[in-house]
């Protein structure tokens, strides 16, 4: 298995929909900044990030450490990369998943 990079690209702010459907005193992300970098081995949830934007790359980290790739016939330059956000509407976080050249451990 190879480690997988996940690096945080961009975390968005839709404040209209915060103002008309957001409880009072909701703040933008405060588990990620752009540019922030994870290694995952395919399987483990990186230290520090967010179980919500773990569970919308998880399946992915784990194609991605174990050779596959392709997603989205071919709509990526990056046939070894994935553009993964979390599911939180009012402040959603994108993500580069990428496959890395290093073995990730058996144990981490």
């Amino acid at each position: 298995m190879k480690m997988v990079k996940i690096t945080v690209l961009k975390c968005a702010w839709h404040e209209d929909l915060v103002e008309k459907y957001a409880s009072p005193g909701l703040r933008p992300c405060d588990y990620h900044q752009p540019g922030q970098v994870y290694y995952s081995n395919g399987w483990q949830k990186p230290e520090g990030m967010c179980d919500n934007a773990w569970k919308s790359m998880m399946e992915y980290a784990m194609t991605l450490a174990h050779g596959g790739g392709n997603f989205y016939n071919g709509e990526l330059k990056d046939q070894k990369a994935f553009i993964a956000s979390c599911n939180d509407g009012f402040r959603p976080v994108s993500f580069l998943l990428e496959a890395t050249e290093d073995e990730a451990p058996i144990f981490m």
